[in-house]
């Protein structure tokens, strides 16, 4: 089922609609984010993948996510000004989501069963979760909060190759 992907939309922080649909044919990082978490400076590496590759064919999505620890309490408008401000984040962010649970968005509950975590694991297990998606709309990769942003560069551009 590898177009499924393009089969999701949410809203951006802004309330337009974010349609994985318009990203057909492009590769995707995926991650839920967060405002006050130990791993919110990976926002700037996020970043520089997105300004580095999108001429290429990369695009960054994040999603908002206040499920761990409380770490993304603000409104729409304090998360776009948070990420602006502090990072230049210009790629699109989602309204906020929940990535677990019953009410988990569509979305994650579709990358979490594409590509499950450790020992098989769905959960998303805690902010800045990646997920990375191929050109023709397959989650081919899953990477853990710790893992930093630039480190997914090689991936990446075989992605775009």
């Amino acid at each position: 089922m590898t177009a499924a992907i393009y089969g999701f939309s949410s809203r951006t922080l802004d309330g337009r609609l974010l349609n994985l649909a318009d990203y057909a044919g492009r590769v995707l990082l995926i991650v839920n984010t967060a405002s006050e978490c130990g791993f919110t400076p990976q926002y700037a590496g996020l970043e520089k993948l997105h300004r580095k590759y999108i001429k290429r064919g990369l695009s960054v999505l994040g999603f908002p996510c206040n499920q761990f620890g409380a770490q993304e309490p603000g409104d729409a408008v304090a998360i776009a000004s948070f990420c602006e401000k502090n990072y230049g984040v210009s790629f699109p962010l989602s309204e906020k989501i929940e990535v677990n649970g019953a009410a988990a968005h569509p979305l994650y509950r579709h990358l979490t069963s594409a590509a499950p975590g450790v020992f098989g694991t769905k959960r998303i297990k805690w902010n800045f979760t990646k997920f990375l998606v191929s050109r023709e709309g397959a989650v081919v990769g899953r990477y853990a909060p710790t893992t930093k942003p630039e480190t997914l560069e090689g991936e990446i551009e075989r992605l775009l190759a």
